[in-house]
């Protein structure tokens, strides 16, 4: 067997035997918020991984919150239940068509761009902020994006979108800001995995990629960079 038809049959068996990277995410989140509701542990568990504004400043520069804010959630088990049923609605389809690789970057990318919008958008509070939504915003922003760039109808994703946004901005527990951030982000990835679909355009993808993901690490640690305490 030829080293090309061993490498193909090694990704065939990876691809069926590995966990879907949708519900590994799941999973990791849910224990999560199982640690969360422990006596003694779980408020720390809590304000370790939630983000808010200080901690992009120099008070407390933690830029891994960016992205940990989509592991935690409040008490409320509707919260967290809402966020992993559209998860994994919306995720299981996105994960078939980008693959696993695309697929966490996207989700990553986009709870970062929630964080950054929270940064900057403070408007009604700047405290801090739980939850995946930003990046589950991500997901429908791309999936939305990819849907119109293939040519199908996407007037349902559209009104669930406008629906889940108006939502957010009707009830002052959500952080509508991170749902506006994710959105935006997320579309923006789409845009890019739908213009660079060509093999041969692998590397400035991924080129791309890493710089959207460099671009909001600065922007949510600007405050810390530029001096701000």
């Amino acid at each position: 067997m030829a080293a090309g038809d061993l490498q193909r049959t090694w990704r065939r068996v990876v691809r069926t035997v590995a966990p879907s990277a949708t519900n590994v995410i799941i999973s990791i989140t849910l224990l999560v918020f199982l640690l969360q509701l422990l006596p003694g542990i779980g408020d720390a568990v809590t304000r370790g991984l939630l983000y808010a504004p200080i901690y992009s400043t120099l008070i407390a520069p933690e830029p891994w919150r960016l992205v940990t804010v989509a592991l935690v959630h409040s008490n409320s088990p509707f919260h967290i239940a809402f966020n992993m049923i559209a998860l994994w609605m919306f995720g299981q389809q996105l994960e078939t068509m980008l693959g696993k690789g695309r697929f966490v970057a996207l989700y990553v990318l986009s709870a970062m761009g929630g964080s950054v919008a929270v940064l900057f958008i403070p408007f009604l509070t700047n405290g801090p902020v739980v939850g995946a939504s930003g990046a589950i915003f991500g997901l429908l922003g791309a999936f939305f994006v990819i849907v119109r760039r293939l040519g199908a109808n996407a007037t349902g994703l559209l009104v669930i979108i406008g629906l889940n946004l108006a939502v957010g901005f009707f009830f002052g527990s959500i952080s509508w800001q991170s749902h506006v951030g994710g959105l935006i982000v997320g579309a923006l990835v789409g845009l890019v995995f739908t213009r660079t679909r060509n093999r041969r355009q692998f590397r400035l993808q991924v080129g791309i990629l890493v710089a959207l993901g460099i671009a909001l690490l600065v922007l949510g640690m600007l405050p810390a960079l530029i001096g701000i305490a």
